[in-house]
């Protein structure tokens, strides 16, 4: 496999285009920095949540139905998602193990485990939480496989997980890092690069640089993963151009991943060639980075998410990545055996 000194081990993609691609990130300016030495981290232990706490909303898939998710407590380590309606269903894990596709016409996480009606769609949006807050042990109930899709971003699971409370536990908590530098990319230069964890650090650090050929232009920013930042960007929504929009109210209604989708101006950010057709969100210096923060707050921490041994710690470079990308480098992961244990 190809070796650079700043992408590293390259699992996938042309080594040129990589280069160029990097070179175009390395490029981009940073609009915004949260990377300071001052940064807090997450608590050192395992953590749960004190009680049950629900949050409901319309559905994603099924817009003029309501779902509810419930948050509570688990003994087990890691993240489960209990279809309670389905009696002879196990839980399913958070793992790329039991990742089923990212969706077709409309991009997202889906979790399946054993039977295929044991599933939950787009997940991204509620698991990037276990990453962003720290937030080890948790179980999920839902009664469809629809979740709610809400105006706010991830805010309302934020506040409704604040309001059960996070409680740390006496065990500590597992950090993994990559053994080595690896980068995924695509054949047209989008790429990911996992730079191990520094000697004595047990944190993340995320550098993400979008570029879109529309209103959304080139969006960059950087941030050390902690409950402050994750608070800060879970309110950007799920962004879609004006063409797409107009697809799913029209011919898209022939399909059925699309016919019910409950997208609308207040739950998705749209961008025309030039304009947004509505209110952008997280303005800095008269800039929307609302894009920038979706894709890295809850797409991008959704990924790291799904390495379901504990948490990560490292640094993360994303350039114009998205949840395909994300689910191949994760699996190569696993598959190369290249996480290893902080000690």
């Amino acid at each position: 496999m190809a070796q650079t000194e700043t992408t590293g081990r390259i699992l996938d993609g042309n080594p040129d285009v990589v280069a160029r691609a990097y070179a175009a990130f390395a490029a981009q300016p940073v609009d915004l920095d949260l990377i300071t030495p001052g940064a807090p981290s997450l608590p050192d232990q395992q953590t749960t949540l004190g009680k049950e706490v629900s949050a409901t909303g319309p559905g994603t898939f099924l817009g003029k139905a309501q779902r509810t998710l419930t948050f509570g407590p688990s003994d087990e380590p890691g993240w489960w998602i209990e279809r309670r309606h389905l009696a002879e269903a196990l839980p399913v894990r958070v793992s790329i193990e039991n990742v089923w596709t990212t969706g077709g016409g409309v991009s997202n996480i889906v979790l399946r485990s054993g039977s295929p009606h044991n599933y939950l769609r787009m997940v991204e949006h509620i698991i990037a939480l276990r990453v962003g807050l720290g937030l080890d042990n948790v179980l999920i109930r839902v009664e469809s496989g629809d979740p709610p899709l809400f105006e706010r971003g991830s805010m309302d699971l934020i506040e409704a997980i604040e309001r059960a409370g996070i409680v740390t536990l006496a065990a500590p908590a597992p950090y993994w890092t990559v053994k080595e530098t690896v980068c995924m990319a695509a054949p047209g230069g989008n790429f990911l690069v996992l730079h191990p964890a520094k000697a004595g650090e047990r944190r993340l650090t995320v550098d993400c640089a979008v570029d879109f050929p529309n209103a959304i232009g080139r969006q960059r920013i950087r941030f050390v993963v902690n409950r402050d930042t994750t608070r800060q960007g879970a309110v950007a929504r799920t962004n879609t151009s004006l063409g797409k929009m107009m697809y799913c109210k029209t011919i898209g209604k022939i399909f059925a991943d699309i016919r019910n989708l409950g997208y609308t101006p207040r739950n998705v950010l749209i961008a025309g060639p030039r304009t947004y057709y509505n209110e952008p969100r997280l303005m800095h210096n008269g800039k929307s980075l609302e894009a920038a923060w979706h894709r890295a707050v809850l797409d991008l921490l959704a990924a790291v998410a799904l390495i379901g041994r504990g948490r990560f710690a490292g640094h993360i470079e994303s350039y114009k990545a998205g949840h395909v990308l994300d689910c191949r480098l994760i699996t190569r992961l696993y598959r190369d055996k290249l996480l290893e244990p902080l000690r």
